[in-house]
Protein backbone atom coordinates (compact mmCIF):
# COMPACT_ATOMS: atom_id res chain seq x y z
CA UNK A 1 0.00 0.00 0.00
CA UNK A 2 1.26 3.45 -0.90
CA UNK A 3 1.48 5.89 2.00
CA UNK A 4 1.37 9.64 1.51
CA UNK A 5 2.59 11.84 4.35
CA UNK A 6 1.16 15.34 4.38
CA UNK A 7 -1.65 17.66 5.36
CA UNK A 8 -4.86 18.26 3.37
CA UNK A 9 -4.56 22.06 3.56
CA UNK A 10 -1.11 22.13 1.93
CA UNK A 11 -1.13 23.19 -1.71
CA UNK A 12 1.77 20.87 -2.52
CA UNK A 13 -0.01 17.95 -0.85
CA UNK A 14 -3.11 18.74 -2.88
CA UNK A 15 -0.97 18.70 -6.01
CA UNK A 16 0.01 15.10 -5.24
CA UNK A 17 -3.48 14.14 -4.10
CA UNK A 18 -4.97 15.26 -7.41
CA UNK A 19 -2.74 12.73 -9.18
CA UNK A 20 -3.96 9.94 -6.89
CA UNK A 21 -7.60 10.92 -7.36
CA UNK A 22 -7.35 11.30 -11.14
CA UNK A 23 -6.52 7.60 -11.48
CA UNK A 24 -8.23 6.29 -8.34
CA UNK A 25 -4.93 4.94 -6.99
CA UNK A 26 -5.34 3.26 -3.57
CA UNK A 27 -3.20 4.76 -0.81
CA UNK A 28 -3.11 5.53 2.89
CA UNK A 29 -2.95 9.18 3.92
CA UNK A 30 -0.60 9.72 6.89
CA UNK A 31 -1.71 12.95 8.52
CA UNK A 32 1.08 15.21 9.78
CA UNK A 33 -0.18 17.05 12.84
CA UNK A 34 0.33 16.96 16.63
CA UNK A 35 -2.36 14.29 16.99
CA UNK A 36 -0.35 11.82 14.90
CA UNK A 37 3.25 11.96 16.22
CA UNK A 38 4.14 8.55 14.76
CA UNK A 39 3.52 9.91 11.28
CA UNK A 40 5.89 12.81 11.91
CA UNK A 41 8.52 10.43 13.26
CA UNK A 42 8.27 8.23 10.19
CA UNK A 43 8.47 11.28 7.91
CA UNK A 44 11.74 12.26 9.62
CA UNK A 45 13.11 8.78 8.95
CA UNK A 46 12.14 8.91 5.30
CA UNK A 47 13.17 12.52 4.62
CA UNK A 48 15.17 14.24 7.39
CA UNK A 49 14.63 17.64 5.77
CA UNK A 50 11.02 17.21 6.92
CA UNK A 51 9.22 18.88 4.03
CA UNK A 52 6.06 17.26 2.73
CA UNK A 53 4.41 15.63 0.87
CA UNK A 54 6.48 12.45 0.97
CA UNK A 55 5.38 9.19 -0.60
CA UNK A 56 6.48 5.86 0.84
CA UNK A 57 6.31 3.10 -1.76
CA UNK A 58 7.48 -0.33 -0.60
CA UNK A 59 9.80 1.27 1.96
CA UNK A 60 11.27 3.74 -0.51
CA UNK A 61 10.85 7.50 -0.04
CA UNK A 62 9.73 9.71 -2.89
CA UNK A 63 9.76 13.42 -2.10
CA UNK A 64 8.80 16.62 -3.90
CA UNK A 65 5.24 16.80 -5.24
CA UNK A 66 6.20 16.91 -8.92
CA UNK A 67 8.36 13.81 -8.52
CA UNK A 68 5.58 12.01 -6.66
CA UNK A 69 3.26 12.66 -9.63
CA UNK A 70 5.91 11.40 -12.05
CA UNK A 71 6.53 8.34 -9.84
CA UNK A 72 2.85 7.47 -9.95
CA UNK A 73 2.85 7.99 -13.71
CA UNK A 74 5.71 5.49 -14.14
CA UNK A 75 5.05 2.91 -11.44
CA UNK A 76 1.29 3.11 -10.87
CA UNK A 77 -0.13 4.19 -14.24
CA UNK A 78 -3.80 4.72 -14.86
CA UNK A 79 -6.04 5.85 -17.72
CA UNK A 80 -5.33 9.55 -17.10
CA UNK A 81 -1.81 10.20 -18.40
CA UNK A 82 -0.57 13.27 -16.54
CA UNK A 83 2.74 13.29 -18.44
CA UNK A 84 2.43 13.08 -22.25
CA UNK A 85 4.32 10.34 -24.06
CA UNK A 86 5.58 12.80 -26.67
CA UNK A 87 8.87 14.29 -25.33
CA UNK A 88 8.18 17.80 -26.59
CA UNK A 89 4.69 17.84 -25.08
CA UNK A 90 6.08 16.42 -21.83
CA UNK A 91 8.65 19.22 -21.73
CA UNK A 92 5.89 21.83 -21.98
CA UNK A 93 4.03 20.15 -19.12
CA UNK A 94 7.14 20.21 -16.93
CA UNK A 95 7.81 23.83 -17.87
CA UNK A 96 4.31 24.89 -16.82
CA UNK A 97 4.64 22.86 -13.63
CA UNK A 98 7.74 24.88 -12.73
CA UNK A 99 5.97 28.14 -13.59
CA UNK A 100 3.17 27.43 -11.13
CA UNK A 101 5.51 26.24 -8.39
CA UNK A 102 8.06 29.05 -8.74
CA UNK A 103 6.04 32.04 -9.92
CA UNK A 104 2.65 31.47 -8.28
CA UNK A 105 3.18 29.32 -5.19
CA UNK A 106 6.43 30.96 -4.05
CA UNK A 107 5.19 34.59 -3.91
CA UNK A 108 1.83 33.41 -2.53
CA UNK A 109 3.59 31.63 0.33
CA UNK A 110 5.57 34.80 1.01
CA UNK A 111 2.29 36.62 1.63
CA UNK A 112 1.04 33.92 4.00
CA UNK A 113 4.29 33.68 5.94
CA UNK A 114 4.44 37.44 6.36
CA UNK A 115 0.86 37.48 7.65
CA UNK A 116 1.88 34.95 10.30
CA UNK A 117 4.81 37.05 11.50
CA UNK A 118 4.33 39.03 14.72
CA UNK A 119 4.14 42.80 14.58
CA UNK A 120 7.56 44.33 14.35
CA UNK A 121 8.86 41.50 12.19
CA UNK A 122 6.82 42.17 9.07
CA UNK A 123 8.48 42.58 5.68
CA UNK A 124 6.43 45.17 3.75
CA UNK A 125 8.99 45.42 0.94
CA UNK A 126 8.98 41.65 0.52
CA UNK A 127 5.19 41.61 0.50
CA UNK A 128 5.11 44.31 -2.18
CA UNK A 129 7.58 42.31 -4.27
CA UNK A 130 5.46 39.16 -3.87
CA UNK A 131 2.29 40.95 -4.96
CA UNK A 132 4.10 42.40 -7.96
CA UNK A 133 5.39 38.92 -8.85
CA UNK A 134 1.87 37.51 -8.72
CA UNK A 135 0.60 40.35 -10.91
CA UNK A 136 3.27 39.49 -13.46
CA UNK A 137 2.39 35.80 -13.30
CA UNK A 138 -1.33 36.53 -13.72
CA UNK A 139 -0.66 38.77 -16.71
CA UNK A 140 1.49 36.15 -18.41
CA UNK A 141 -0.95 33.34 -17.60
CA UNK A 142 -3.95 35.30 -18.90
CA UNK A 143 -2.30 35.59 -22.31
CA UNK A 144 -1.11 31.99 -22.19
CA UNK A 145 -4.57 30.59 -21.40
CA UNK A 146 -6.38 32.44 -24.20
CA UNK A 147 -7.92 29.72 -26.33
CA UNK A 148 -6.71 26.91 -24.05
CA UNK A 149 -8.66 24.57 -21.82
CA UNK A 150 -5.73 23.25 -19.79
CA UNK A 151 -2.32 24.72 -19.07
CA UNK A 152 -0.24 22.59 -21.42
CA UNK A 153 -2.65 21.65 -24.17
CA UNK A 154 -5.90 19.78 -24.56
CA UNK A 155 -5.31 17.22 -21.81
CA UNK A 156 -5.31 17.61 -18.03
CA UNK A 157 -1.71 17.11 -16.86
CA UNK A 158 0.88 17.53 -14.13
CA UNK A 159 0.85 21.25 -14.94
CA UNK A 160 -2.81 21.47 -13.95
CA UNK A 161 -2.16 19.44 -10.79
CA UNK A 162 0.21 22.26 -9.83
CA UNK A 163 -1.98 25.09 -11.06
CA UNK A 164 -5.12 24.07 -9.20
CA UNK A 165 -4.06 24.51 -5.56
CA UNK A 166 -1.47 27.21 -6.23
CA UNK A 167 -3.88 29.46 -8.12
CA UNK A 168 -6.65 28.73 -5.63
CA UNK A 169 -4.58 29.94 -2.67
CA UNK A 170 -3.03 32.77 -4.66
CA UNK A 171 -6.51 34.05 -5.47
CA UNK A 172 -7.29 34.09 -1.74
CA UNK A 173 -4.07 35.93 -0.94
CA UNK A 174 -3.92 38.33 -3.89
CA UNK A 175 -7.10 38.11 -5.98
CA UNK A 176 -6.87 37.63 -9.71
CA UNK A 177 -8.20 40.86 -11.25
CA UNK A 178 -11.57 40.58 -12.94
CA UNK A 179 -9.96 41.76 -16.17
CA UNK A 180 -7.89 38.55 -16.22
CA UNK A 181 -10.85 36.62 -17.58
CA UNK A 182 -8.81 33.73 -19.01
CA UNK A 183 -7.14 33.05 -15.65
CA UNK A 184 -10.45 33.26 -13.82
CA UNK A 185 -12.13 30.92 -16.30
CA UNK A 186 -9.24 28.48 -15.96
CA UNK A 187 -9.53 28.55 -12.17
CA UNK A 188 -13.24 27.79 -12.45
CA UNK A 189 -12.50 24.80 -14.67
CA UNK A 190 -9.94 23.56 -12.17
CA UNK A 191 -12.44 23.85 -9.34
CA UNK A 192 -14.95 21.84 -11.37
CA UNK A 193 -12.46 19.01 -11.89
CA UNK A 194 -13.58 16.20 -9.60
CA UNK A 195 -10.08 15.39 -8.36
CA UNK A 196 -9.42 18.95 -7.23
CA UNK A 197 -12.94 19.47 -5.93
CA UNK A 198 -12.35 16.48 -3.67
CA UNK A 199 -9.05 17.95 -2.40
CA UNK A 200 -10.73 21.30 -1.75
CA UNK A 201 -13.51 19.65 0.22
CA UNK A 202 -11.09 17.60 2.30
CA UNK A 203 -9.16 20.77 3.19
CA UNK A 204 -12.25 22.77 4.15
CA UNK A 205 -12.05 22.13 7.95
CA UNK A 206 -8.73 24.00 8.15
CA UNK A 207 -9.84 27.18 6.37
CA UNK A 208 -10.24 29.18 9.61
CA UNK A 209 -6.46 28.90 10.08
CA UNK A 210 -5.74 30.74 6.85
CA UNK A 211 -4.25 34.08 7.96
CA UNK A 212 -5.45 36.22 5.06
CA UNK A 213 -8.99 37.34 4.34
CA UNK A 214 -11.07 37.17 1.23
CA UNK A 215 -11.63 33.43 1.13
CA UNK A 216 -14.25 32.50 -1.47
CA UNK A 217 -17.18 30.32 -0.54
CA UNK A 218 -16.03 27.57 -2.88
Amino acid sequence: MLQLFGHPFSSYCQKALIAFYENDIPFTFRMLDPDHPDNGARLSELWPIGKFPVLEDDGNAVFEASIIVEHLHIHHPGPVRLIPDDPAAALEVRLLDRVFDNHVATPQQKLVLDALRPEGQKDPAGVADARAALDQAYTWLDAHMAGREWAAGDMFSLADCAAAPHLFYAHWSHPVPEAMRHVRAYLRRLLERLSFARAVEEARPWRPYFPLGGMPET
